[in-house]
């Protein structure tokens, strides 16, 4: 894909999160194509329904997420690394429940957006507990899905986003302990 396009779909992607997220399925395609500054031609080149673009939009926050784990494993301590990617599953977590009723349109239409997403997110944080491991600071006992579980119960259950990030940080001391 050219340059230009990539940036095109780059920016159909946020503006459709956005767009989904606050307005739900009813948003119109326009405004997203606005709101990403190209054209409905743009849109519909990149995504020929709706559903495509919604399908697409939170795959692509899930690909950041689970995406970002290389790159935190180079630039922090594993365990810092850890408690990063886990305010950024936080986030997807809130732009996930954001865009439930849009999600539930591609449902309706027979296609699964979730069908990688526990494989992703399994294989993002196994990487981000065993780079933990090695360094001997993360317990070796921290199973990947049970991790997910306690991350899945913080994102539901935190009131606000400061309460979130202090039950975080309870859940890497926990992991924490044990270590090397």
């Amino acid at each position: 894909m050219r340059a230009d396009a990539q940036r095109n779909r780059e920016r159909l992607l946020d503006a459709a999160v956005r767009a989904f997220s606050q307005d739900g399925p009813e948003v119109t395609l326009d405004a997203i194509a606005k709101d990403a500054g190209v054209g409905i031609g743009t849109l519909y080149r990149h995504f020929p329904t709706r559903e495509a673009l919604i399908e697409a939009a939170y795959r692509n926050e899930l690909a950041r997420l689970c995406d970002s784990v290389a790159d935190l494993l180079t630039a922090q301590p594993p365990d810092e690394a850890l408690r990063t990617w886990m305010d950024r599953f936080v986030d997807y977590m809130a732009t996930k429940r954001g865009m439930s009723d849009a999600l539930r349109v591609v449902i309706a239409s027979g296609v699964n957006p979730y069908s990688q997403s526990r494989d992703r997110l399994t294989s993002a944080m196994s990487a981000l507990l065993e780079a933990g491991v090695a360094a001997g600071v993360i317990r070796p006992d921290a199973q990947p899905g049970d991790v997910l579980v306690g991350l899945g119960g913080v994102s539901m259950a935190a009131g606000e986003r400061a309460q979130a990030g202090r039950l975080l940080d309870l859940l890497v001391d926990g992991l924490r302990h044990r270590a090397g």
